[in-house]
């Protein structure tokens, strides 16, 4: 599991930490610094809370911290509107996930928690995409539930991956073929990680994120150096360039839409500049037999 009190703590210290005292305006101080950043002392200040309860804080001893605390934390340590969010999420009491409540383990233990299913509509959507747009949706931690024929094209043969490996972040940090595929691929790599650690926040407990996250420092030095960075930047929308084995260069457009019924669930399509070399990439892509092979992420 990914227990709050590890997470807020380790959190706040490299926020903390990233911080210029310099450019806040504050002194040196009797003692020369010994270490980069803020002392807990100074953020307790910028907040205007004590520096015991600070302290409390970062070392999770606090219960019940109040929304007003930690946005006050939030604009001492600078923090951008998806940590403050992260800060929220890692702080609140800890509450079972609601599928854990209603079928525990029978010894006791930690539950575990089906894998997500795509509704029968939602594929219908992503199968009436399938001619020109490449879509698929993500549930928790990052696992690719579902996708149209297109979006298999220029994603790893999904079909042909057992379930639990069917993952973004897992593709992205264990699969040799994700580095030529992505043109930058420690950008996207820097992506997924803060992307993750936002799921993290919003679902400690869940079992799926949890297993993805301690496979991952288990087997990836990428993925433990970049999670130990606590970076936390939902990417919703943007630009992505892939350079696909059969086709060339893809430069696309994605946009993701949280779905209102599910709202764990995400659809991501990817679309390309009217007229552009990537378009006709696309349907030529779109072309190829099914059965061909595909090597992206």
């Amino acid at each position: 599991m990914l227990h709050a009190e590890i997470e807020i703590g380790s959190f706040l210290k490299v926020r903390r930490a990233a911080l210029d005292p310099a450019e806040l305006g504050l002194p040196d101080g009797v003692n020369r610094r010994r270490v980069r950043g803020l002392r807990r002392e100074e953020v307790a200040q910028l907040a205007g809370i004590s520096v015991d309860y600070y302290t409390r804080i970062e070392q999770g001893r606090a219960p019940a911290i109040s929304d007003s605390v930690l946005d006050a934390i939030a604009r001492a340590l600078r923090l951008s509107d998806g940590e403050m969010t992260y800060l929220h999420n890692v702080a609140a009491p800890r509450r079972r996930p609601a599928d854990c409540a209603a079928a525990p383990d029978s010894d006791g233990g930690p539950c575990t928690v089906a894998r997500q299913t795509v509704r029968p509509e939602i594929q219908r959507l992503l199968d009436a995409m399938e001619a020109t747009v490449p879509a698929m949706v993500l549930g928790r931690g990052l696992d690719i539930l579902a996708w149209n024929a297109l979006g298999g094209r220029i994603s790893f043969d999904l079909p042909a991956l057992a379930p639990d490996r069917r993952n973004t972040a897992l593709l992205v940090f264990l699969d040799p073929a994700a580095r030529a595929l992505h043109a930058d691929w420690e950008a996207k790599a820097v992506e997924v990680v803060g992307n993750l650690r936002a799921e993290s926040g919003r679902h400690p407990e869940d079992p799926r994120i949890c297993e993805v996250v301690n496979e991952l420092l288990a087997r990836s030095r990428d993925f433990r150096r970049i999670w130990e960075t606590q970076s936390v930047s939902e990417c919703l929308c943007g630009t992505k360039s892939l350079l696909h084995p059969r086709v060339g260069e893809l430069v696309l457009t994605f946009e993701s839409f949280r779905l209102s019924a599910d709202p764990d669930q995400a659809l991501v399509t990817y679309t390309a500049e009217r007229g552009s070399k990537t378009e006709g990439r696309l349907r030529e892509l779109g072309a190829l037999a099914l059965g061909d092979p595909v090597l992206s992420a």
